[in-house]
């Protein structure tokens, strides 16, 4: 009887281990499901804390496995000094391991300086953010092409992020000293303003052996079209300064004319497009090179505006809750009203996420994307 007591008893105790563990992996993969595996709307921006989640979900799940395991108190001792150890290898090696890119990912999320759509200059790297992960940050160059980065290289290199709310944009030339700057800064600024620029400026950066350089800039509200801001400046001041019968010449310009030195540079008078002729505005290159950027922008937008109306509507059952009968109906229907416009919002996100998925449409061919990792 005893013997039979002894084996009924570890059967008991092996039973009970054998259960715990299959309930702990079983969580797992139903947290798995609920946090990354059921939510189809996700970003990599909004996958980065359910990711971080993830896998502090899974640390919990070894640490009780290895209490569990039917093994002798040295050797559970001993797993979970293993176990120790292994873990305090890899955040000692994060320096050159994936985990020092989550680490940087977390801090970048911390820091908040910048979100998809955004432009943003890293190192050698300009254009706009497309998506945040747990080990990268993907953005759009103004080849359109797609482009890789590690969080730790951003954490490594200062980020230049361009404001939503406007940037200043310049352009430089360098004129001789033959032409004064009285006359040259008004004629800089008036380019400014033809192309569309507020609060012109101009300075003087650098009095050279042959020439003096000059800066015009001035503030332009929609970020969004920089690229086309820059092109319109220098345009405008191609056609400005040739209008108004200045060179624009290299410094090692050499003369060697044979009609007198009162010839000019000047390329053929002709009408400029901003004296009469207009511009396409509907033709912004923009568009074309940043469109998963801008895809990025809206799906982001509209991820705030649904948990914002999800924060309104769990306040509002709160109150009905407390609300007397009067008022309760106006609660209802505000509820109603909100809970509709965030079913909205999801078939707006389902639709993005289709188009994002289908393949290229045969109405509109783009260039191949291509992708470049920067180690």
């Amino acid at each position: 009887m005893y013997i039979l007591a002894s084996l009924f008893s570890d059967l008991t105790v092996n039973v009970t281990q054998f259960v715990t563990i299959a309930v702990v992996m079983a969580s797992l993969f139903v947290a798995h499901w609920l946090l990354l595996g059921r939510p189809r709307d996700l970003n990599e921006e909004r996958r980065f804390s359910r990711r971080l989640i993830m896998l502090l979900l899974i640390i919990i799940g070894i640490v009780v496995i290895l209490i569990v395991l039917p093994v002798e108190k040295e050797t559970r001792s001993g797993l979970f000094t293993l176990f120790g150890l292994l873990l305090t290898a890899v955040i000692a090696l994060s320096s050159t391991t994936f985990v020092a890119n989550a680490m940087a990912g977390w801090m970048l999320r911390a820091v908040r300086s910048f979100r998809p759509g955004d432009f943003v200059s890293v190192g050698e790297h300009f254009g706009r953010v497309t998506g945040r992960g747990l080990f990268h940050v993907e953005i759009q160059n103004e080849d359109h092409d797609l482009i890789t980065l590690p969080n730790l290289y951003l954490v490594s290199h200062p980020v230049t992020v361009v404001q939503a709310s406007g940037t200043i944009v310049s352009a430089t030339v360098s004129l001789g000293y033959d032409n004064p700057h009285s006359v040259i800064e008004p004629l800089l600024i008036a380019a400014a303003k033809r192309a569309k620029l507020d609060e012109p400026f101009v300075q003087i950066t650098d009095l050279g052996d042959f020439s003096v350089t000059y800066r015009v800039a001035g503030f332009l509200s929609e970020a969004k079209q920089i690229l086309t801001a820059r092109s319109n400046l220098r345009a405008m001041m191609l056609d400005t300064l040739h209008d108004a019968k200045i060179e624009i010449v290299s410094p090692t310009y050499m003369y060697q004319r044979q009609t007198g030195v009162e010839a000019r540079s000047l390329p053929p008078k002709k009408r400029s497009y901003w004296q009469g002729a207009p511009v396409a505005e509907d033709n912004v290159p923009e568009e074309l090179i940043f469109d998963k950027a801008e895809q990025a922008e809206k799906l982001q937008k509209l991820g705030d505006m649904r948990d914002k109306l999800a924060a309104e509507v769990k306040e509002l059952e709160t109150r009905l809750k407390k609300a007397d009968p009067d008022e309760r109906i106006q609660l209802e229907r505000k509820i109603v009203r909100r809970r509709r416009r965030s079913e909205a919002i999801d078939q707006i996100i389902e639709t993005y996420r289709e188009d994002e998925d289908a393949p290229a449409k045969e109405n509109r061919k783009r260039p191949e994307r291509k992708r470049t990792n920067k180690q």
